[in-house]
C-alpha cells in the first residue's frame, strides 16, 4: 500500500507508471506477433469477452441469474436478427475472480445464423459456476480477456471485454492499468456493474466502474439494479452492443489499423 508522505506517493507514481509502460510493452508485443498470422484468421465483425464475476460476493443462485440473464438475451428475435445482420460474431465467456479457470470456459463460438447463437445460449444454460471463488480481481480479467482476444482464431473489425460484477477491485493489478493496455490494443471494454444492497460500496460502484474499469473510444455502462434486474441490464447493453449504427460510430480503429498493417 502506498502511504501518504509526499515522497511515498511520488514513489507509488513512478512504480505505477513504469509498470503500465512495461505492460503496455508486453502485450503490444503479444499481439503483434498475433497478428502476423492475421490473414489465417476468420474476419468477423465483432469478437466478445464475456467475463463474468464468480468471486466470494457471488453465490450460486446469483449465478445462476446471470447465466439465465444472458442465455435469454441471446435467444431474443431482436439479437439473433442484429446478429445476422452482422459478418460474424466470436464469443467467449469467463468467470473470473483472483484467479481465471479455463475448465469453466465457455470457448470461442462463431456466431451467425439462429443455429449458432441459440447452441451458444445452450452452452450458457448449462455453464457451471467455478467452485473455487477468491477475491475480486477485476484487473485480471482484463487482462486475461486480453490474451483471448491476442490469441483466437477470428479477426474482428471490433474487439470488446464486457466486464460484469458486483464489487470493487481488491486483489491484483488496478483494472485502469489493464484498461489502458486494452485501448493501447484497439480493445474496448465495458461494464456492467451490479449494484446489491449487502454491498459496502454499492453506493460508489458505477462510478469506480465508470472511473476505473470501462476503457476506449464509445465504452459505457450498463447498472443491474441487484441480480434480479441483470437480464434486463444485459440485454439492454447486448442490444446497444450489436446496434450497426452504434458499431459504426463506437469501433476502434486502432485495432482495424494494427490488423491491415499485419496484412
Amino acid at each position: 500500500m502506498c502511504r501518504k508522505t509526499v515522497e511515498e506517493e511520488k514513489s507509488c507514481t513512478s512504480l505505477i507508471r513504469g509498470f503500465s509502460k512495461t505492460a503496455l510493452a508486453f502485450w503490444a508485443a503479444a499481439a503483434l506477433l498475433h497478428m502476423e498470422g492475421a490473414e489465417a484468421k476468420t474476419p468477423v465483425s465483432i469478437e466478445f469477452v464475456l467475463a463474468v464475476d464468480t468471486s466470494k460476493s457471488v453465490d450460486g443462485f446469483e449465478f445462476g441469474l446471470m447465466m439465465k440473464g444472458i442465455s435469454h438475451a441471446f435467444r431474443t428475435p431482436e439479437i439473433i436478427n442484429l446478429i445476422g445482420h452482422l459478418n460474424g460474431v466470436a464469443v467467449t465467456l469467463l468467470q473470473w475472480n483472483s484467479d481465471i479457470d479455463e475448465s469453466y470456459m465457455i470457448p470461442w463460438h462463431l456466431l451467425k445464423g439462429p443455429a449458432s447463437v441459440l447452441l451458444f445460449a445452450d452452452k450458457v444454460d448449462h455453464a457451471e459456476c467455478d467452485p473455487i471463488r477468491h477475491f475480486t480481481g477485476v484487473g485480471g480479467a482484463i487482462k486475461f480477456g486480453v490474451r483471448q482476444i491476442a490469441e483466437n482464431a477470428f479477426d474482428g473489425r471490433q474487439l470488446k471485454i464486457d466486464v460484469a460484477g458486483d464489487g470493487r477491485n481488491n486483489f491484483g493489478v488496478s483494472p485502469s492499468i489493464r484498461g489502458q493496455v486494452a485501448n493501447t490494443l484497439g480493445i474496448v471494454v465495458n461494464g456492467l456493474p451490479i449494484i446489491t444492497s449487502s454491498d459496502y460500496y454499492s453506493y460508489d460502484l458505477k462510478s469506480y466502474y465508470r472511473e476505473e474499469v470501462i476503457h476506449g473510444p464509445g465504452a459505457f455502462i450498463k447498472v443491474a439494479n441487484d441480480y434480479d434486474d441483470f437480464s434486463r441490464a444485459f440485454l439492454r447493453k447486448l442490444q446497444r452492443e450489436l446496434s450497426p449504427l452504434l458499431s459504426q460510430e463506437n469501433s476502434a480503429p486502432g485495432a482495424r489499423v494494427q490488423k491491415a498493417q499485419a496484412r
